[in-house]
C-alpha cells in the first residue's frame, strides 16, 4: 500500500538526495518530490514508521497524510 508523507521543509536537490540515501540504506521501497515536498512509501505500517524516523533523524518533520 502506499502512503504519502509531507516533508514541508524538503527544499533543494540536497534534500532530495539526503532522503533518497537515507530512506534507500533503510531498505524502502519509495518516491521523493520535491514539487509536491512528499515521499511516497510503498509498503506496510511498519515501513511508514520507518520512514518517518528516518525523516525525523534527517532534521526533517514529516507528517504521513
Amino acid at each position: 500500500m502506499e502512503r504519502k508523507i509531507s516533508v514541508p521543509d524538503m527544499h533543494c536537490d540536497a534534500c532530495v538526495r539526503r532522503i533518497t540515501k537515507a530512506l534507500g540504506d533503510a531498505g524502502l521501497k519509495f518516491t521523493v518530490s520535491l514539487e509536491d515536498k512528499s515521499v511516497t512509501v510503498d509498503g506496510c505500517e511498519n515501513c511508514l514508521k520507518t520512514a518517518v524516523s528516518e525523516l525525523e533523524d534527517l532534521g526533517f518533520t514529516p507528517s504521513a497524510e
